[in-house]
């Protein structure tokens, strides 16, 4: 039995799928491969033929979403180790086996993170990583308030998804998010002060989820909404507790759509930049209003991103 299944979601990106194979056969040294393709209309089915006896390729006839698709990977992968990377991310070398050593160690932890590299559009490093640091063990009320866990960067045991359930399929690009939170909550969290990843940066024609940071917001207010402060640790603080962490959660998402607002005024996107201010005011008005007075948009630091 492999000790860690890497799960790469995958639609119409058949040029790009071969380098993240690679990079994650490179990861580990006992590594299964499970391809969830999302009913690409490309040569996705050509390219995983290549790799016949290294990747278990699975080819969805209907679109499912992220979600549905990592909970294809999840059913169909057999290790007691878990990692995803989608088709345009890259694991650096040996890094899966150092990660999966420390879990080892480390029977009650529920999860491992790492830093990501931010990337260019060809997944080349292009100076700087996230986070500057990587807090550990109880990470449940800082995941309340914000997602500084990179996706590709983590690996989560089989159990933990056997305890708490499968992927979120009605949030797509903060599922990952939302599973880290519901470990958080029942488990320790170790974390790895090093690059494990690297993120390919998100532009207005990469044609990536999370370069349409408002839609993010609004999904993942709804989720810490309805969802993560109804969970038992939540419940249990107190109603005090909730309202503190849900005030810290409406000003870090202002803060980081009026930076990405700036962003798109500083290049002359203005119709981008009226639609990321309205969504910020209409989202979080009391958090936007406390930004507009209190600092510059320049102060947002570059690497504090919804993911």
């Amino acid at each position: 039995m492999p000790k860690v299944s890497v799960i790469i979601a995958t639609r119409n990106r058949c040029a790009l799928l071969p380098r993240a194979i690679e990079s994650a056969l490179r990861a580990g040294s006992d590594v299964e491969i499970v391809v969830v393709d999302d009913a690409s209309e490309d040569q996705t089915p050509a390219v995983c033929a290549n790799y016949v006896d290294q990747v278990r390729y699975v080819r969805l006839q209907r679109r499912l979403g992220i979600g549905g698709v990592r909970n294809v990977g999840l059913i169909s992968s057999t290790a007691p180790y878990i990692a995803f990377l989608d088709d345009d991310d890259l694991r650096l070398p040996g890094t899966l086996d150092k990660q999966v050593e420390l879990l080892d160690a480390a029977p009650g932890a529920g999860m491992i993170y790492g830093k990501a590299l931010y990337g260019n559009e060809q997944c080349e490093p292009a100076g700087g990583s996230y986070p500057d640091v990587c807090p550990r063990d109880d990470l449940f009320w800082q995941l309340l308030v914000w997602n500084f866990i990179p996706s590709p960067t983590v690996v989560f045991r089989r159990a933990c998804v056997t305890r708490l359930g499968l992927i979120e399929e009605d949030a797509p690009g903060v599922e990952d998010w939302d599973l880290w939170v519901r470990i958080a909550e029942v488990y320790p969290v170790l974390a790895l002060d090093e690059p494990v990843a690297i993120w390919r940066q998100p532009t207005r024609t990469s044609d990536q989820f999370t370069s349409r940071g408002e839609e993010l917001h609004r999904l993942a207010q709804r989720l810490q909404r309805e969802k993560w402060l109804k969970l038992p640790r939540a419940i249990e603080a107190g109603a005090a507790r909730r309202r503190e962490i849900a005030r810290a959660f409406a000003r870090r998402a202002a803060q980081q759509l009026l930076w990405e607002g700036a962003a798109n005024l500083k290049s002359k996107q203005f119709r981008q930049f009226a639609r990321v201010a309205l969504a910020s005011a209409r989202l979080h008005p009391i958090g936007a209003g406390k930004i507009i007075l209190s600092q510059p948009f320049s102060s947002k630091p570059h690497e504090d991103r919804l993911l």
